[in-house]
This record gives structure tokens, C-alpha cells and sequence, in this order.
């Protein structure tokens, strides 16, 4: 009886090579496994699932994360407005461990002996599948023929082409990664720092031209409706988003990172809807919470996300920055009116109940209301006290 193995599964180049070397090679059972965080649509799973079987695989299973992967992860990177680089909304970097979750555990059900993913040996992910694996099922061997065996992407095809797998090869020149928060694309031209992606290489191609305006409402830091249509569910609100937003080509980019294992790296990315929720988010915190609550968020909302980057999703302190940004969440409630226009967009302003620029209090640049000449002069001095002593003692200016 053959031992049996899970394979974390895309239907790209680097999980297609594994299922059919882990099969004839390894001589192992090969389950199938893909774990959807958004980014697959019923027609797209089916066609993955019977790419599995053509390359051997004995069964496939479709794992749906996306509620899971919300609930856990983007909830907070939204509450954090989290863009690791000030660019890039960490899309697949968080998508990983969810998607790693899942396999392992459907390895432990069908009590599998190996777990493997198609991971190369220069990135991130590697360490992402193989730090979850090893905390949540550490008797599992984790097998990485990508990896271990230093393969290059025209190698891979060449083993593909003489084990007779027929495939749009052309298409393979792009590694592409889907899901509900965003799109990474990677290619020969990320592997230069001189050049970026062209045109035909994103998923989502401009087909809108006209300016449309639109508004989003957030409840309590989640989104909660989209144009006018409200939604139970955030996950539903984020793909309507991304309906109206990605005909417009919008959130496309170049992330440049440094890597878990010290490298430099770039992938290009799309993220639509991503990009404008975080930047509408932002723009509706700065009307309703104060500064030191910004100024705290944006620190804790870094470290999550650079925790998030690097692996440590299970690291404790996360829970207590996610209790941090969940109770700052509080009086974050608006709507922001947005303009899209190809290739970008304009964030228009916001209405809420909770704004905290109150024309009563004052207008800036125009008038003041809630106090007197004298009490900015008498304010004034006061706090330029320290600053006066220190100056006189030591002669700084």
C-alpha cells in the first residue's frame, strides 16, 4: 500500500510538476488539495480539479477559506489599514497561512504521511507553509520538490512536456496568485529592478473609461455596503468592490520587499478593491478618531502587518494588537464617496456622525469659536516653557 501525500495545489506550473513527480517519481498517493481564499470561481475550481486528476493525482478536494481568512486576517489588516512598504496590501503574504491551515488539517483527516507544497527555495512562502505545518502537525513530513530539487521554471515544463502534459505554456511565464485581497503577479520582469510588468500580464484589463462616483459605507472599521447596497457579509461587500473598481484597472503596482530569508524581491500586484477600502478607511479615521489614536494604530498596524509578512501569525502578541485595533474600531463608522477613473482614484470625502471637525469648535484657516486671542497667546507661552529653558542653558539656536 502506497503512503499517502497532500499536495497544496494551484493548477500553476510549480504544484503541476509536484503532482506528477510526487506520482510517478515518488511512487507516493497523491491527494490534491487547494485551499480557496476568494480568488476562485466555481467554473475556475473545476477546471483546477480536473488538471488534478490529469497529472495523477487520486482525489482533490476544493477548501473554501474565505470567511475564515476575512474573519482572522483581513478584518484586522483593515483595521490597521496595513501596506507593508506603504505599497503593497500583503495579499498573499496573509492568504499563506490560512491556506496552510486548511491543507494540514485535511492531511490529518485522511492521516497522510507527507504534506507538499511547490515552493521554490528564494521566497517567502517556503517558510510560510513550512512554519505552519511543523507547528500544527510536526509528525508530518513535509516534502518540497521544488525546492529541493532547484528547479528552474523551463525545467519543470520540459519534465511536463516528456511526461506527455499538454498546457498553455505560454500562460506559465506568468506566476499568478488570486485572491479576495488582491492579485500578485509574478515574471521575468520582476526578476530586474529596471523593469515592470506589461500590460497583458494582469488578470483584470481596463474596460471602463468613463468617471464614475460611487461611496462605501463602513460600520464599526467594516465594510458593510457598496453603492448603495448593504451587505451582511464583508466578504460580499469587498467582491462588489471589486467588480465596480477592477474594469477600471485600479491598484495596479510593483512591490519591493525584503524577504523572510534576507533577499530582495519585487512582484507586481493588482488589488482593486484592496487599496481603495484601505485608503477610504484611512481617510474616515482621520474625521473620527483623534491623533494619538492614529498615531498608536499606525505603529501596532505596522507591526501586524510586518508579522503577518514574516511568518508569526501565531506569534501571541497578535491576538493583542487585533484587541487593540478591534476596540479602536469603535466610532469608525461613514461613508466615503469615491471617484474611479482608469488606472486610478479619488477619495472625495466622508459623512459621518462621529466627524470630529466641528465647524462650532472652529473652522481652520477661517475662525475660532471655542476660545479667545489671549488664550492662544496665554497657551502659547505656557508650552514653549521647556523649550525656552532648555534653549537659554544650553544656547542651542
Amino acid at each position: 500500500m502506497k503512503d499517502k501525500v497532500v499536495l497544496a495545489f494551484s493548477g500553476g506550473l510549480d504544484t503541476s510538476y509536484c503532482a506528477k513527480y510526487l506520482s510517478d517519481v515518488k511512487n507516493l498517493d497523491v491527494y490534491t488539495a487547494i485551499a480557496n481564499t476568494g480568488g476562485f470561481s466555481a467554473a475556475e475550481l473545476e477546471i483546477i480539479e480536473k488538471k488534478a486528476y490529469q497529472l495523477g493525482a487520486l482525489e482533490h478536494v476544493a477548501l473554501d477559506v474565505t470567511n475564515s481568512y476575512y474573519e482572522n486576517s483581513i478584518k484586522y489588516m483593515i483595521f490597521g489599514n496595513v501596506l507593508r512598504n506603504n505599497t503593497y496590501p500583503i495579499s498573499v503574504s496573509s492568504e499563506r497561512v490560512f491556506q496552510a491551515i486548511a491543507i494540514i488539517e485535511y492531511a490529518k483527516k485522511i492521516g497522510a504521511k507527507y504534506v507538499a507544497h511547490g515552493s521554490t527555495g528564494a521566497g517567502n512562502d517556503q517558510v510560510r507553509f513550512d512554519l505552519t505545518f511543523q507547528i500544527l502537525a510536526p509528525e508530518i513530513e513535509i516534502l518540497t520538490p521544488t525546492r529541493d530539487l532547484e528547479l528552474s521554471r523551463q525545467e519543470e515544463i520540459d519534465y511536463l512536456k516528456a511526461h506527455g502534459v499538454e498546457a498553455d505554456w505560454k500562460k506559465m511565464d506568468y506566476s499568478i496568485n488570486k485572491g479576495l485581497w488582491g492579485t500578485s503577479v509574478g515574471g521575468k520582469e520582476t526578476l530586474k529592478s529596471n523593469l515592470t510588468l506589461p500590460e497583458e500580464a494582469y488578470p483584470s484589463q481596463l474596460t471602463a473609461t468613463e468617471e464614475k462616483e460611487i461611496s462605501i459605507d463602513f460600520v464599526k472599521g467594516e465594510l458593510k455596503a457598496v453603492d448603495g447596497v448593504s451587505y451582511e457579509n464583508p466578504v460580499d461587500a469587498i467582491n462588489a468592490l471589486e467588480a465596480l473598481a477592477s474594469p477600471y484597472a485600479i491598484g495596479r503596482d510593483m512591490h519591493i520587499g525584503d524577504t523572510i530569508i534576507g533577499i530582495k524581491g519585487r512582484v507586481g500586484f493588482e488589488a482593486a478593491a484592496p487599496l481603495i477600502i484601505i485608503k477610504a478607511h484611512q481617510m474616515l479615521e482621520k474625521h473620527t478618531l483623534t491623533k494619538w489614536q492614529q498615531y498608536w494604530k499606525e505603529q501596532l498596524g505596522n507591526w501586524y502587518g510586518m508579522f503577518l509578512h514574516e511568518a508569526l501569525y501565531f506569534e501571541p502578541v497578535m491576538r493583542d494588537i487585533e484587541k487593540f485595533l478591534e476596540h479602536s474600531q469603535e466610532t469608525v463608522t461613514g461613508k466615503v464617496i469615491i471617484k474611479l477613473r482608469p488606472y486610478h482614484y479619488i477619495l472625495v470625502g466622508v459623512e459621518s456622525e462621529h466627524d470630529l471637525m466641528r465647524s462650532e469648535f472652529g473652522q481652520y484657516g477661517e475662525k475660532n469659536s471655542a476660545w479667545t486671542a489671549d488664550d492662544v497667546k496665554g497657551f502659547t507661552k505656557i508650552l514653549s516653557t521647556s523649550l525656552k529653558i532648555h534653549n537659554s542653558v544650553n544656547h542651542s539656536f
